[in-house]
């Protein structure tokens, strides 16, 4: 199944930014921010900081990091 990467405009840092991402990957972006309780724009502006300069694009870096969390996710079950 091939899904098309849907482009949208955020504001972190200061800045206008594109990020294209699947709509799987956009619904969970909005599921993890709500529940930290933070905008779609903050957690990625989080994401941002945390990645490593040269380290590839916003994109990919928001998809390693919904991956984290999952696995973050299993290793807590028994």
């Amino acid at each position: 199944m091939t899904t098309r990467e849907v482009k949208r405009s955020l504001s972190i840092a200061g800045h206008r930014t594109s990020v294209s991402l699947e709509p799987q990957f956009w619904e969970t972006l909005k599921e993890i921010a709500a529940h930290d309780g933070v905008s779609v724009a903050s957690l990625v502006g989080q994401i941002d900081l945390g990645r490593e300069a040269g380290g590839g694009s916003l994109s990919g870096a928001i998809r390693v990091f919904i991956l984290n969390r999952l696995r973050s996710r299993l290793a807590q079950r028994p």
